[in-house]
């Protein structure tokens, strides 16, 4: 048994390896049993949120799974308790926790998150997959309303940017940011702050250096104009309640007018039975990022590592995560700088971010971010369309530039969870969400002055 911890995207990965971890102790698993205590209080079980059935009959050839604990004469078992350590290694879980099953017969793992190692056994990584991928399937009333919300979204234009804006204010009290709110904010984010216990006295100016301060609305809608997305594209905004309210949106909104959320496509009747709930309306912004042409993050966390993940499992669509600890110094001082200056920085800053189909050399990151035990090479297909890096089998200088880049980012994020300069290379690309990342870097600069008033302002 395991009971998970935190949101939607964090339970998700703690199923997921749930699974796994039975697979490797060869032992039943109990439907799992979802964090309902946690800061999002959402009330929901397992069966209101994935299709309970089709979960254990998709895994019934890799592991048994019961929806309860069987009766012994009229009695259920009572479980032993226990928490295994933060990636716990196939061996960990044979050692630990495989004597304790054989002597209590029932173990209920607690606050089950990232509780087992990123890296495993290639069968074993592909069961993750498997699970992930196939065997969690939302209810129809979820896959119902989040498809009809995509339909509607498709409606307005053939193809959308999807962004999902962690900027709600435990997500900013959490990462010990400061974003220029003065003593308000420092009060109001400080005392949510004191929710963590554990959590280190925040030094602003060093969370922001390393790249982990979340970007704010502005700042993520000057990068998507920067990197060539005109104000006619049609974005759909996932996000939570945002700190300081439509204040904050408002510069988004200028940069990207056709600006829309389940709340603005969906009836306020549509959305009832959802809208106590906050997994069940996570789950529908899930399914809209997922079917758009771009997804866009301004953070790392669950929920953009999982989707860039399956997004690159499906066939690949990009994901773009800004590349927060250039990008923090260009936003310091982009009144100082030209707006031709300023997108031509963006770009060159952002290569190695943009969701490229092999942008993140497999076996790093997070497997649920990169799944590539899962993912087919293509090594003819990669042949033909860059010759010029497989004459000699090894990667241009750029790639293994960007390569290494994004590396280590990933080693700096692996442990946060939610709650540098050169000549820009990068070549004209055709226009389009359809195609690529859909940039167009050929009209950017001086057409824009209102961006100048921005970067001015």
């Amino acid at each position: 048994m395991i009971a998970t911890s935190g949101g939607l995207n964090q339970q998700r990965t703690g199923i997921t390896d749930a699974v796994v971890a039975a697979r490797i102790l060869n032992a039943t698993l109990v439907v799992p049993k979802l964090d309902q205590k946690s800061f999002w209080r959402d009330a929901s079980n397992f069966s209101e949120i994935f299709d309970v059935d089709w979960f254990i009959k998709y895994l019934s050839k890799d592991v048994k799974i019961i929806k309860q604990l069987p009766e012994k004469k009229g009695k259920t078992g009572t479980p032993y308790t226990m928490r295994v350590p933060r990636k716990c290694s196939e061996r960990c879980y044979q050692s630990r926790v495989l004597p304790v099953i054989l002597k209590r017969h029932i173990v209920r793992l607690t606050k089950f998150d990232y509780r087992l190692s990123n890296k495993l056994d290639t069968d074993l990584q592909k069961l993750r997959c498997r699970v992930n991928y196939h065997a969690l399937r939302f209810t129809d009333p979820i896959l119902d309303m989040g498809r009809e919300l995509v339909r509607r979204m498709r409606i307005r234009s053939k193809h959308y940017i999807a962004l999902h804006l962690r900027f709600e204010p435990d997500m900013l009290a959490f990462s010990g940011c400061y974003y220029g709110g003065g003593e308000k904010e420092r009060k109001e984010l400080g005392a949510i702050r004191k929710r963590w216990k554990t959590l280190h006295t925040s030094n602003p100016d060093r969370e922001r250096r390393h790249g982990k301060c979340p970007l704010t609305p502005e700042e993520v809608g000057l990068m998507l104009r920067a990197l060539g997305y005109g104000s006619d594209v049609h974005i759909y905004v996932a996000s939570g309640e945002v700190y300081g309210g439509e204040e904050t949106l408002a510069p988004l909104k200028a940069l990207f007018p056709n600006f829309y959320s389940k709340d603005t496509i969906a009836r306020k009747e549509e959305l009832k039975p959802f809208a106590a709930f906050s997994a069940r309306m996570a789950a529908l912004d899930f399914i809209v990022c997922d079917e758009s042409d771009v997804f866009v993050t301004n953070n790392n966390g669950n929920m953009a590592k999982i989707l860039a993940g399956r997004r690159r499992y499906f066939g690949h669509k990009p994901t773009i995560r800004p590349n927060a600890k250039k990008l923090y110094r260009l936003f310091l001082n982009k009144g100082n700088v030209s707006w031709e200056v300023f997108a031509s920085r963006v770009r060159t800053y952002q290569r190695g971010f943009m969701g490229e189909p092999n942008e993140v050399r497999p076996g790093r990151g997070e497997f649920h971010e990169n799944p590539s035990s899962c993912i087919c090479e293509e090594s003819g297909a990669n042949a033909k369309r860059d010759p010029g890096s497989q004459k000699s089998g090894k990667e241009s200088n750029a790639t293994r530039k960007d390569f290494d880049e994004y590396d280590q980012n990933m080693d700096d994020e692996l442990e946060w969870m939610d709650p540098d300069d050169e000549e820009d290379q990068t070549g004209p690309q055709e226009t389009g969400l359809a195609n690529g990342t859909g940039l167009d870097y050929g009209v950017l600069a001086s057409e824009e002055p209102e961006l100048e008033e921005m970067l001015s302002d």
